[in-house]
């Protein structure tokens, strides 16, 4: 390649990377986010119900603790397959190759689950749950950083998993309704399981025709008039081409000895660790709630503890939600996580070790709620946004894809341990062990996570960095 080449190349992704970055936000950005958002209702719909589908289903089909504890817990196992699958097909075929898929494997296992007969049946349908959400995940995250602008990523990127939020409430809410118009609970449960299919059905058509990001086309494709077409249906705005072609990163080299050198080691570290210990807390209790409100309130009904768990989701939950989005972009990813974290474990640790709080059913509910606002105003959502930003656009998807898996393995083991937590160390014990969680989310997050507000991806991400390898391409710019 002369020099004069390489400067055109160079000027080319300066003119193309500039003109994504610093676009205002507008509606191709609002449509990313709510084609992506949707999935993300569902996912927390489907995640979430399935605590008080096994409350009915409990004396309905007799089942154990262990029965119950799978059942809850089996589509987040499931789920560490989806990410860690999805995440790997992203790099090697592309991000809109595989978009879509995930979210008609939700749709059939939600529809299917409704119709199970038996136990094994409902834990096979809630395997294809779990994989689906998996891949959602790792693909939705990926493809919204890279449509994202510059000064509102973390805002788009946040708004996408804030839908989460509403998918929590909507499953007590619904539940509630369901227990409380006299339908029985042989068809509530069905009815419960039945509707998480509609949302993410809605949004099918659009994934599958979503274009590929701009950021793939350019720097794994190395395809410029595509990349620049793209850019140009995402911004309005035409960017300058020096150069028509140019030798772009080979997807099918070693991502994986890329992945495990520096600087990329400790971030993965720092994204996959996060959110294992996140979602161990976060689950744990989520997942649980029923139990746990029903260790808390022994003698008080069903939907009495469904609604106390919604009221937790609506004052609690939801604010932290778009508290996050909102100063994602202001004060940084970092410090609401770590400051998140921290809150975290000091309102478990009331709970556990101040005498009588696991007795006190107003003081336990401020302090557990105050640990649902600090959860979504901080860890989870930063989790969420951070992968996406710290690794390179060809192994992006891989790095996203473990650290969601990683979560998912927090998830389960959380849902999985907590009912049987509940009955050896109870209440005051189960928070003992979570503030001791997310003591070392609060560490792990300081000392191997940088901070990507208000760079621009390729900074971020060290792109420009690892640019210098052979056959990576130099981002300017």
């Amino acid at each position: 390649m002369t020099y004069k080449q390489q400067g055109d190349n160079d000027k080319t992704i300066s003119s193309l990377y500039r003109t994504l970055d610093e676009v205002s936000i507008n509606r191709k950005h609002w449509l990313t986010v709510l084609t992506a958002g949707m999935g993300f209702f569902t996912d927390a719909y489907d995640l979430f119900i399935i605590g008080t589908v096994t409350a009915i289903l409990t004396p309905i089909w007799h089942l154990t603790t262990g029965e119950l504890s799978i059942l809850n817990s089996i589509s987040l196992l499931a789920a560490v397959l989806g990410a860690l699958v999805f995440g790997k097909l992203m790099d090697r075929l592309g991000r809109k190759a595989v978009y879509g898929i995930e979210i008609i494997l939700l749709v059939f296992g939600a529809a299917a689950s409704a119709f199970s007969p038996n136990f094994i049946t409902l834990l096979a349908f809630r395997v294809f749950v779990g994989i689906g959400v998996g891949g959602d995940y790792a693909t939705s995250a990926v493809i919204t950083t890279e449509y994202a602008n510059r000064k509102n990523r973390g805002r788009l990127v946040g708004t996408v998993f804030a839908m989460q939020g509403f998918g929590l409430l909507a499953g007590p809410a619904i539940a509630a309704v369901l227990l409380g118009s006299g339908v029985t609970h042989a068809l509530a449960w069905r009815l419960m399981l039945g509707l998480g299919a509609i949302p993410a059905a809605s949004v099918i058509y659009l994934r599958r025709r979503i274009r590929e990001t701009p950021r793939y086309t350019l720097a794994v494709q190395g395809d410029v008039l595509s990349t620049a077409e793209t850019v140009h249906w995402t911004t309005g705005q035409m960017p300058a081409i020096h150069a028509k072609e140019f030798a772009p990163a080979d997807p099918h080299r070693s991502n994986k000895t890329r992945l495990w050198n520096k600087p990329f080691m400790l971030r993965l570290i720092g994204t996959a660790g996060s959110w294992f210990l996140l979602d161990i807390a976060f689950y744990g209790n989520s997942v649980s709630s029923p139990l746990i409100l029903r260790a808390l309130q022994p003698h008080a009904t069903l939907l009495n503890n469904t609604l106390i768990a919604g009221a937790i989701f609506l004052v609690f939950a939801l604010p932290g939600y778009w508290m996050s989005v909102w100063l994602m972009d202001k004060i940084g990813r970092r410090r609401i996580q770590w400051q998140g974290f921290l809150v975290m474990a000091g309102a478990f640790a009331a709970i556990a070790f101040i005498p009588g709080l696991t007795r006190n059913v107003w003081a336990f509910l401020i302090l557990f709620g105050m640990s649902y606002l600090f959860i979504e105003f901080g860890p989870n959502v930063t989790t969420f946004v951070y992968p996406g930003e710290v690794f390179p656009t060809s192994i992006r998807g891989t790095g996203d894809g473990i650290s969601a898996a990683s979560g998912k393995i927090g998830a389960f083991l959380g849902a999985l341990v907590v009912p049987t937590l509940l009955k050896t160390v109870h209440l005051s014990g189960v928070m003992g062990i979570m503030a001791g969680v997310s003591l070392v989310g609060v560490f792990l997050t300081l000392s191997a996570l940088p901070e990507p507000m208000g760079k621009n991806l390729e900074t971020a991400s060290a792109e420009e960095e690892s640019s210098t390898e052979p056959g990576i391409i130099s981002a300017v710019g």
